[in-house]
């Protein structure tokens, strides 16, 4: 049974920082590429950041592209998301999720996701 359990959102004030993991289990983690996804209240769910199988490649929603940075240890099983200068606009539920086909901006593309952490910025 696979799991994505994600942890470490929480309130926090507009400039400050969260790291966000994302811990995965029933699954061979290193052959999957991950990706984060969120979304706000009244808002469709949309993509944030996706890395690749090896880490090797990332890419980024323009609207966090230099504050937010993902990351990924195989050794863990574990994916991070590093949010830095976040603003009250970044207040959302935020998702993992996990693909075996690469990194892809689509959330159709991903087969599992997680339950969801809240981040809450106040400005």
């Amino acid at each position: 049974q696979v799991q994505l359990v994600e942890s470490g959102g929480g309130l926090v004030q507009a400039g400050d920082s969260l790291r966000l993991s994302c811990a995965a289990s029933g699954l061979r983690f290193r052959r999957y590429a991950m990706g984060w996804f969120r979304q706000g209240p009244g808002k469709e769910r949309e993509f944030v950041a996706t890395i690749s199988w090896s880490g090797g490649d990332t890419y980024y929603a323009d609207s966090v592209k230099g504050r937010f940075t993902i990351s990924r240890d195989n050794a863990k099983n574990t994916v991070y998301l590093q949010m830095n200068s976040l603003k009250a606009e970044d207040t959302a539920v935020y998702y993992c999720a996990a693909n075996n086909i690469g990194t892809s901006y689509s959330s159709s593309d991903y087969a599992y996701w997680g339950q969801g952490t809240q981040v809450t910025v106040s400005s």
